[in-house]
């Protein structure tokens, strides 16, 4: 006899995912099919829609994309930052709305870096992902995430700014998952001073010789990767749960244990092979 919600016994699997969909997962749901998504993502107020971005460029698992990049700048003193353009006003279907883009030249045409590059699995409700939020881009070390998989991280004091000499074994630095010297990691929030834990922004951060070797051929990692830098948003595309690189040894199973691993249903992503890809952005809530 078939159960209540019309799933045979068997599939387990198959209610569980009935449920995450119609519930926490809803607003990781357009990322399947984003490209015929259009209509229905168009905002009364707070930007989404078709969106073409850069992202580390997944590579197993039922993920449908790429973790979004951060471009990264560092100013004067040292401290690592995530790029946040100045908010404009624009107009679209005759509703005014902020928005956070700039624009870069790569290889003779225009990159479009966007905020909304972000807006997806419920990012787009935080506070620090309004444009005009009263945020600061700085990357700090996560408060919340215990440092036993990073030991280097322990001396590091939780919530400080992430400074560039944090970073100087990244040439050499290994735990026990995968092979040494390939990247130095970091878990970090942005743009989440003075807000509720559930409203932290989780970033992952990586110091790597790759990557300033992928600079050299690379005008687009030129621009975004200063010194060896990449930081991606740490949600998985999948159903948002919290990837890790180079954190559990189980990662070796699905050729991972050098790249970015999500345990909960095996994605992985490449840190060192940052794609373009097209999503659909969700809007934000209208202001009250």
């Amino acid at each position: 006899m078939a159960n209540d919600d019309n799933y045979p016994v068997e599939s387990d699997r198959r209610r569980f995912v009935k449920g995450v969909v119609g519930g926490a997962a809803l607003s990781g749901l357009l990322t399947v099919g984003a490209v015929s998504v259009t209509l229905t993502t168009t905002p009364s107020g707070g930007g989404g829609g078709t969106m073409d971005y850069r992202g580390a460029a997944r590579e197993l698992g039922p993920a449908p994309r790429g973790l979004p990049q951060i471009p990264i700048e560092i100013d004067d003193d040292g401290y690592v930052q995530g790029m946040w353009p100045e908010p404009e006003t624009v107009e679209e279907g005759g509703v005014e709305f902020e928005v956070s883009q700039t624009e870069f030249e790569v290889d003779g045409e225009t990159v479009t870096y966007s905020t909304e590059w972000f807006q997806y699995c419920g990012l787009q409700t935080f506070d620090g992902i309004r444009p005009d939020a009263d945020q600061d881009a700085y990357l700090r070390y996560d408060e919340a995430v215990p440092t036993n998989d990073y030991p280097w991280m322990e001396n590091i004091s939780p919530g400080s700014q992430i400074h560039v000499d944090d970073f100087e074994d990244y040439e050499d630095w290994g735990n026990d998952v995968g092979d040494a010297g390939i990247g130095q990691p970091a878990t970090a929030t942005w743009r989440s001073q003075d807000v509720p834990p559930e409203q932290k922004i989780p970033v992952l951060l990586i110091r790597s010789e790759e990557i300033e070797a992928m600079a050299e051929e690379d005008e687009w990692i030129a621009q975004t990767c200063p010194e060896g830098f990449v930081a991606f948003i740490n949600k998985c595309t999948h159903f948002c749960c919290v990837p890790g690189y180079k954190r559990l040894g189980e990662s070796a199973n699905y050729d991972a244990e050098n790249k970015i691993y999500c345990n909960c249903h095996q994605s992985v992503y490449n840190p060192f092979n940052i794609i373009e890809e097209r999503f659909v952005s969700l809007p934000r809530p209208e202001d009250d």
